[in-house]
This record gives structure tokens, C-alpha cells and sequence, in this order.
């Protein structure tokens, strides 16, 4: 049963039980009807309370149910706070804990609502591109103030419980207790048993002096600040409709809003990265009681930038760690870069004196092997070299204990020969952090083929435990995210061999959504890091084709921002990329080496051809199964390589597109004789979809 019911003198009881935050799914729903019809029958009964067992009241609807047929079956969560309202007999919400989307608003469907302080409420549903549906902004601005009620649907953030109560005339708290909520709700049901009439919040009026300038207001700030996405502008209607409108009407706008939101491509777009989100932890041969190492001491080989934000991710969450380098000036240079950013955030705000001293606190340094012996993961974070993983890995071996956990920071390299400079491959396994580490919400875990499954277990457990998305990769060149975005910027080069300038390619896919074009990107990251991989391809697959202007301005030593010179020029101490008279320069001369004729390029085109490439590569990736599905690629692109968030991620895109479409551009691009006209072909995986009429989903 996913809800029981029990009496407590002259009390019935019905608590939720639908881990892990107590869905308000199919069955959950009928138990709590199927109650509250119970009690009313029952003339001992004299009052009801609603709760959740465990850590939450409600986090809302049941997301295992998400379009199925059971997500709407009657009773739905309309009809049931219906039910509730209609209730003869008082019904009081024990709140604690989560109060959330579908669960608050069965919470104001309650005659009233007793609320143990800490419990965190919130109408999320805009974070997936949806008004609530279930009353929610109907009846939040009745108890909270509209302005109050409104700032929390629209931003979808959590308020505590007793913030909430301390508002002067809110109604949606009617008791503060200290302790158990059930308790507390008990108490109060048994005051209020024999009180009528009893009060409804849609009898209440929202209200606002000053109506029609308040939410002209509020519109304008929301459209400024979420300008791709359709539902805040919503929330902002439909809590207009619940001052202006009759009840009844205002639930039907909302409903009518609801209903129009889920059809859109922005909320399909959130509702797949919500899921994605929390499949990209599920690994199917994986199961989920899969016992884990113990990870409490860490160590880290490196203090240059990726290691000392690897570093802040753990200190940040309470794991003592241990960096070791191999001069004390890398290593003092290092730990001032991290004091630095913890100083900016102290600065700012956004981190306490006493939480900074206690997390520095838990740092150590040394040049010697010899003091991580004891950790129970060491992580590499040194040059991207074979040779160089090859000479850390064997003194690792030798050096770290039975059981630790040894894992490399590689972005591309071959993690099976990584492990096979070990005595123990079943204890190696790829942590790819994304730069800055300490604030890139990505990490790649790569699976070798020797891995145990305790250590994956771990290691995706500990990403949950330092704030990542992780999401788990095959052992390929590139691994998920950059194998292809090897894709993505061959064809960015090709762009300019034809025609287009670094300025034109990066402003048409910023338009996009991108949060940076692939030039600017490159500027960013270092273009010296993708020659070096350019050249080690030459090596390992020389029939790969690149436009060779990448490589041009590499030999000019324009690195990007960190000389004040890469496809931009640069001025000390800015970011702002300018058009470089240089770099257009060169372009046009390499084009002219090649008897090129330029043509004009559009922004369609641009924003194809980068796009479908991802596609492209990333179906051949699904293919051979360095990935187990398009969602966990979709998460890699969204948080790893700023894709932008309302279109879903590549794959995600290409089937809001359609597969057929798709393929077609494709066999267009190959009519290209500068293009690579072999990678056009549609990978078999992607053709065999679209010829079904299927999609990555």
C-alpha cells in the first residue's frame, strides 16, 4: 500500500507511503480517497490528518507515472482536493520536511495545515517548463499575498516553513509546532473537530492595491530574465487570473495554461532533462543495492587548475584531502589560486568566514607519495600525456593501499591502458571534472572494461555527494562529450574554409541557445589543448580531415585568452572577444591557398550542420554502446558543453525536429565537396530510426 490508514482516538490518520518523497502517483491517490470517504462514513471519526512517512510530506506528482495514462486516471489530483474540500468532517495537513508542486496544492485542498519548522515548500513546476495544474496559482496568492505567492511560483525555489508562518496575515500556516508534525496536527484536529463552517481557500479573496501595474511590472521583469522559456510569463497570467477572475474561472485558465505548456517544446525539453537527470545515475547491469567502498580521505595528484578545483568539490563537502605535486612552488601557487576563490565567494556573500577556515581546514599538502598511501581514492590530475599517466600510475600501485580507489582526470586518453599499468584494473576508473572544476556541474565517469562495478557504484554515489551530474561513459578517444565535440568544431573549421568569419559562426549558434560558439570556446579553453590532440590524431588516424586554419593560428602562438590573441583579440585583464584583422587575414589567404571562392553562408546552415554533427556522432556513440542512453548524452551536452537547456540536449533536439528531417539535411551536408562527405552518412543507428519514424527517446 502506498498510503494507510489508521484511528487515534477520534482521529483518522492517513499518511502517505511512496518513497522517496511520497509521489502522489495512481494508487497513492486512490488510498487517500478511498480514506478520506472511510472516515466520513466512520461517526467515531471526528477529524482527519494527512501526512507523509519518512522524509517527506509530498515532493508532488510521481514522475515514474510521467505521461502514462495513470498520471490523469481518476481520481486525479483535481478531483481528489476536491474531495478533500467537500470533506463534512475537518481535514488537517501534518506538513514536514518536502512540501512540494502536487503536494502543496493537496495541502490548500486541506481545511488547514499545521507545519513543523524546517519543512521546505515550493511550486516548482516551473523548472520544467509548466504552470502548477492543481490549483496551485489559484489558491497560493489566497493565503501567502500575491506578491509573495507569485515570486515563489515563478522562481520555483524552496521557502522555509517557518519563514512562511512568520508573514503577517498569510493563511496558508495555520500552526507553527515545534517537534513532530503528526503530533502537532493531532493536537490541533482535536481543537478544531467540532468547529463550522469549515474554511476553504477558495473562498478567500487575492488581493493587490494596485492590480494592473503590479503585473504589467512583474511580466516585463520575467519575460526580461526568461526570455526562451514560455512558462514564467504563464505563472504570471494565471496568478492575474486568480485576482481577476471568479475561482471557478481562474482554475479552468489554469488548467487551459497547463495544458497548452505541456505541448510546447521548452517544458518537453525541461521534463527531459528532469528525467535525464536522475536516469543518468541508473546503470542497467548496476543494481542499485550494489555495495560501495568507503571514500572518507582523498588525494589528489596535481595542485595546477583542474586539481585544485577537483580539491575544492570534496573540502566543499567535508572529505579531508590531500594534494601532492612535485615542487613546493606548484604547490603554494595552487592552494593560493583555491584560498582566492573561497576569499571571492567570502566576499561576495555567498560563503561564511567560519565555513571557509573549517574547509581549508581539511587540506594538506606534500611532495611525497609516501603521506596518501592511507587515502581511499587518489585522482590524477596531471599533464594529458600518456606517459605521463603511465608514470603516476605505476608509483600509485606500488605505493596505495588494498581497496583505493585510483581514478584519472583524462579527457581523452585510453582509460583500459591507463589500468593496465596497474597490478589492479578493477580498482581504476575516470573521473573527467570539467574546467573550472569547482564549478562545472559535469563529471564524466568512464567506465574501463576491468572496472568493478563496487567502484562505479562509488564513484556515482560520491558525485551525487560533491553536487555533480554524473553521467557514465565507455572507454572511446574523447570518451562521450568530446569525441563529439571533435564533431561540433571540424565542422566550425570547414565553416570558415568555405566562407564564414569566427565572428559570424559563434553568433549564430550563441542565437541558438550555445552559451559560447565554438571559436570563443576554443579561446577559453586554450586552442593549444586542440592542437595537441590534432596532432596525436594525425598520428593515430590520418585519414581524419580538418580545415587546417585551427592549426595556422596555433603556429601563429594565438592560444586564446590566456595570450590576449586566439581567433579574438584580447585586452589585459577583459574577456570581450574582438574581430580580429589578423585572423581574417589568415583565413582568407588559407582559403585562397586552396582556390576556394567564398560563399555566403546562412545562420541555418551554421546551426545545422554544428548541431547535426553532435547528432550524428552521438547516435554512433549509442551504437556501440559507450553510452547506454541518448538522455545521459543530452545531460553531458546540457551541463557540460552549454547546450542550451530549453532544447534538451542534441539528441532531445534532433527528435523535436524529426529523425526524417534530420537525415535529410544530412544527405545535403555530403553533397558538400569541402565538407567531410563520409561523416554525413547517417550512422546506421540514426538512419534505422528515422526510416521507422522513431525517435533517440
Amino acid at each position: 500500500m502506498t498510503a494507510s490508514y489508521e484511528v487515534r482516538g477520534a482521529i483518522a490518520v492517513i499518511t502517505m507511503n511512496n518513497p522517496p518523497v511520497n509521489g502522489l502517483g495512481y494508487a497513492t491517490r486512490c488510498a487517500i480517497a478511498e480514506g478520506v470517504d472511510r472516515a466520513n462514513a466512520d461517526a467515531a471519526v471526528k477529524a482527519i490528518v494527512i501526512t507523509g512517512a519518512g522524509r517527506a510530506f509530498s515532493g508532488g506528482a510521481d514522475i515514474r507515472e510521467f505521461g502514462s495514462p495513470k498520471a490523469i486516471a481518476e481520481p486525479n489530483l483535481l478531483s481528489l482536493i476536491l474531495q478533500l474540500e467537500a470533506s463534512a468532517k475537518p481535514v488537517v495537513a501534518a506538513l514536514h520536511s518536502v512540501v512540494m508542486g502536487g503536494g502543496l496544492e493537496l495541502s490548500l485542498g486541506c481545511h488547514y495545515r499545521v507545519a513543523a519548522p524546517g519543512a521546505q515548500i515550493a511550486l516548482p513546476e516551473v523548472k520544467i517548463g509548466l504552470v502548477p495544474g492543481a490549483g496551485g496559482t489559484q489558491r497560493l496568492p489566497r493565503v501567502l499575498g500575491v506578491e509573495t505567492a507569485l515570486n515563489m511560483i515563478v522562481s520555483g525555489e524552496p521557502v522555509k516553513s517557518e519563514v512562511l508562518a512568520a508573514i503577517p496575515g498569510q493563511k496558508l500556516i495555520d500552526k507553527l509546532v515545534d517537534g513532530d508534525a503528526l503530533a502537532g496536527a493531532l493536537a490541533f484536529a482535536a481543537e478544531v473537530a467540532d468547529k463550522r463552517p469549515l474554511p476553504r481557500v477558495r473562498d478567500l479573496k487575492a488581493k493587490h492595491a494596485n492590480a494592473d501595474g503590479y503585473f504589467a511590472f512583474a511580466r516585463n521583469t520575467v519575460k526580461a530574465m526568461a526570455k526562451n522559456f514560455p512558462a514564467p510569463a504563464k505563472c504570471v497570467d494565471c496568478v492575474e487570473a486568480a485576482v481577476k477572475m471568479k475561482f471557478d474561472d481562474g482554475m479552468r485558465f489554469e488548467r487551459d495554461t497547463f495544458m497548452a505548456l505541456m505541448l510546447t517544446p521548452e517544458s518537453k525539453a525541461l521534463r527531459h532533462a528532469f528525467l535525464g537527470e536522475r536516469a543518468a545515475s541508473k546503470i542497467p547491469d548496476v543494481p542499485e543495492d550494489t555495495p560501495q567502498r568507503k571514500v572518507e580521505k582523498v588525494a589528489i595528484i596535481g595542485a595546477g587548475t583542474m586539481g585544485g578545483g577537483i580539491s575544492m568539490n570534496f573540502l566543499n563537502a567535508g572529505i579531508p584531502v590531500t594534494i601532492l605535486e612535485m615542487k613546493q612552488e606548484a604547490l603554494d601557487r595552487g592552494v593560493g589560486v583555491m584560498r582566492k576563490n573561497y576569499e571571492a565567494q567570502v566576499k561576495k556573500g555567498k560563503l561564511k568566514q567560519d565555513k571557509y577556515e573549517q574547509r581549508m581546514g581539511l587540506l594538506k599538502t606534500t611532495l611525497s607519495y609516501e603521506d596518501i598511501k592511507d587515502a581511499d581514492m587518489v585522482i590524477e590530475a596531471v599533464f594529458e600525456e600518456m606517459g605521463v599517466k603511465e608514470k603516476v600510475f605505476k608509483t600509485l600501485d606500488e605505493v596505495m593501499k588494498p581497496g583505493a580507489i585510483l581514478a584519472s582526470n583524462t579527457s581523452t586518453l585510453d582509460l583500459n591502458k591507463i589500468a593496465a599499468f596497474t597490478k589492479r584494473p578493477q580498482d581504476v576508473i575516470g573521473t573527467h571534472f570539467f574546467s573550472p572544476a569547482n564549478v562545472m556541474k559535469l563529471l564524466e565517469v568512464v567506465r574501463g572494461e576491468k572496472t568493478a562495478k563496487d567502484v562505479l557504484a562509488t564513484v556515482m554515489a560520491l558525485g551525487k555527494k560533491i553536487k555533480k551530474t554524473a553521467v557514465v561513459s565507455g572507454v572511446c578517444d574523447g570518451f562521450i562529450g568530446n569525441r563529439m565535440i571533435e564533431q561540433y568544431s571540424r565542422q566550425a573549421g570547414f565553416l570558415l574554409d568555405e566562407g564564414a568569419t569566427p565572428q559570424q559562426v559563434d553568433k549564430a549558434i550563441e542565437k541558438f541557445g550555445f552559451a559560447m560558439g565554438p571559436f570563443r570556446m576554443g579561446d577559453l579553453a586554450g586552442n593549444d589543448i586542440g592542437w595537441a590532440i590534432r596532432k596525436r590524431r594525425a598520428v593515430e588516424h590520418p585519414d581524419m580531415k580538418y580545415s587546417k586554419t585551427a592549426d595556422l593560428l596555433c603556429e601563429m602562438g594565438r592560444y586564446g585568452q590566456k595570450t590576449q590573441a586566439g581567433w579574438y583579440d584580447y585586452q589585459a585583464g577583459k574577456r570581450d572577444a574582438i574581430p580580429s584583422k589578423v585572423v581574417t587575414d589568415m583565413i582568407e589567404k588559407h582559403r585562397a591557398s586552396l582556390g576556394i571562392t567564398p560563399r555566403k553562408i546562412s545562420d541555418d546552415e551554421i546551426v545545422q550542420r554544428l548541431v547535426y554533427a553532435l547528432v550524428n556522432e552521438g547516435a554512433r556513440i549509442l551504437e556501440e554502446g559507450i553510452a547506454s542512453k541518448a538522455s545521459d548524452i543530452d545531460m553531458i551536452y546540457l551541463t557540460g558543453y552549454g547546450f542550451p537547456l530549453w532544447r534538451g540536449g542534441p539528441m532531445c533536439y534532433a527528435d523535436t525536429v524529426g529523425l526524417f528531417n534530420v537525415v535529410h539535411a544530412m544527405k545535403r551536408f555530403a553533397q558538400n565537396p569541402r565538407d567531410d562527405q563520409a561523416f554525413w552518412q547517417p550512422a546506421p543507428l540514426l538512419a534505422k530510426l528515422a526510416a521507422e519514424g522513431k525517435s533517440f527517446s
